[in-house]
């Protein structure tokens, strides 16, 4: 057997030359990658931690993600919440041990230097300098623009006197669930005192149905997640939306305390959709949503006629000649989705959109309604049909006059100078933002702005992305460390597209 020479000096040498080398060139790379990371933060893009809850439910702060005990909804509650959490579904007032344990609010991405490349945009998500302290760091939403006059109006925008509507993009992070009909009791009566005591059971009132028929209709509710039409009438069949609370339309927030819910306005900017189908040769389906004392509604019939139509005081006209689509398809599901939302009607059947816009109607805003009086809420077929996976949602209401404003309300519009910027919370109840400011802006060299306003120079950079949300933890007594991908998303902004 050949005997194995031993390596040189010089290989040895040579080997661990080569290895300092790599260890070196590794370093520089690491360096080099380090120095150029800082310059991107420095210049580019930068992350930064939600405080607050004043953009929920968009962005959180530090928070408590709960599971309803009866209807099993998921919700998230502000860590500033100290008394009983009220699912936003079923209003169940929760047990105080069902928080469990905190979450650290989102962590985002904020490009900080597109605009000194791009004007900013109506209903971007913006980080600034907050004016009365500039040490401190603001998130908010872009509501009103250099030069513009800025209103909120029961819960919209108006600038210049014209309603400002929100992108798509943007309105579906804003809509927030009033009933989602997956989302069911456990039990027949909703009670649950073995679950959680004594002490909750008094202030929860049993689970009922949400949906009734009207008079002479003959939907079958007996499958709480499925509702159908068994026979071919000649008439339409309608369900009504009757609410635990007449609370329900409020201006809610599952994610703040639970009590005063009673004093905040009604919302009356509503959607509701569901998956349906028909079976009758002459049949339609469709939905129907007040606003002012009028409800207005939306109807897909089987030949592919969409119609928009109106009804006041039992008088019901359209508001448009019907429009053609692909109608209904024997057998088959389809999404159906009707939104009165900033004063336009949308309606989407399947991959197709159509709407009507509700402010070149003359008479869209009875001086007599009654808007305190909770807005009706109907779903109807004709023909065997049947409907399932419900969902009714309210929109964000813009608080103005109602929560105390001090400008931007009807009374007392805001005008804009140039470089002035105006900004608003999606948690309307609960955001300090340009709405309330009693104090000037702190400039540079004793420089003072305008209350309620956000200079151009205190702009810092638009909200891009949620990298890391509500984290799992890999065991018990370890830190939150696998991220939730459900909740990673780009954040919706201004966009040229609107409705």
């Amino acid at each position: 057997m050949e005997e194995k020479q031993p390596q040189s000096y010089e290989s040895l040498a040579h080997r661990h030359r080569h290895s300092v080398e790599s260890i070196v060139t590794l370093f520089e790379w690491l360096l080099v990658a380090f120095i150029l990371a800082l310059l991107f933060m420095g210049f580019a893009m930068q992350a930064f931690q939600i405080p607050t809850g004043s953009m929920a439910e968009t962005l959180r702060g530090d928070h408590y993600r709960l599971r309803c005990i009866r209807c099993g909804h998921n919700f998230d509650v502000g860590n500033d919440v100290y008394g009983n959490p009220k699912c936003p579904n079923c209003d169940y007032i929760e047990p105080l041990h069902a928080k469990g344990r905190a979450k650290n609010g989102d962590r985002i991405f904020v490009l900080k230097s597109i605009y000194q490349f791009f004007e900013p945009r109506r209903w971007d998500v913006v980080v600034f300098k907050n004016p009365t302290n500039p040490l401190d760091n603001y998130i908010k939403r872009l509501i009103a623009l250099p030069e513009e006059t800025v209103q909120l109006i029961n819960g919209d925008v108006f600038i210049d006197g014209k309603i400002a509507r929100k992108p798509p993009n943007v309105q579906k992070e804003l809509w927030m669930p009033i009933f989602l009909q997956d989302y069911q009791p456990l039990g027949s009566t909703g009670h649950f005192n073995d679950l959680v005591g004594q002490e909750l059971d008094t202030q929860n009132q049993a689970w009922k149905p949400l949906f009734e028929n009207e008079p002479n209709s003959a939907w079958n509710l007996q499958d709480k997640t499925v509702f159908t039409l068994d026979e071919k009438t000649d008439t339409q069949q309608t369900l009504v939306y009757t609410p635990n609370s007449p609370d329900d339309f409020r201006a809610f927030y599952g994610y703040n305390e639970s009590s005063g819910r009673s004093s905040k306005p009604i919302v009356s900017d509503l959607m509701v959709n569901f998956y349906a189908k028909c079976d009758d040769p002459d049949g339609c389906i469709g939905a129907s949503l007040e606003k002012y004392g009028v409800l207005y509604s939306a109807q897909v019939e089987f030949d592919g006629a969409l119609v928009f139509t109106k009804t006041v005081n039992g008088q019901t006209t359209q508001l448009r000649p019907p429009m053609l689509s692909g109608g209904i398809e024997p057998g088959c599901f389809e999404k159906f989705e009707f939104a009165n939302v900033d004063q336009l009607l949308i309606l989407r059947w399947g991959d197709k959109r159509f709407t009507y816009d509700l402010s070149t109607d003359e008479n869209f805003r009875p001086q007599n309604a009654n808007h305190e009086k909770p807005p009706t809420v109907k779903l109807f077929a004709m023909g065997p049909s049947e409907i399932r996976h419900i969902g009714l949602y309210r929109d964000t209401f813009y608080r103005g006059k109602e929560a105390g404003a001090l400008r931007a309300t009807q009374e007392n519009p805001l005008t804009l100078d140039p470089d002035e910027f105006f900004v608003c919370g999606d948690n309307s109840n609960n955001s300090h933002d340009g709405r309330g400011w009693d104090d000037e802006g702190k400039g540079n060299n004793g420089q003072l702005y305008r209350a309620g306003v956000v200079p151009r120079d205190y702009l810092m950079g638009k909200a891009v992305m949620v990298y890391w949300s509500q984290a799992f933890p890999p065991g018990r007594n370890l830190p939150p460390m696998i991220p939730n991908l459900d909740n990673l998303k780009v954040i919706s902004g201004g966009s040229e597209t609107e409705y």
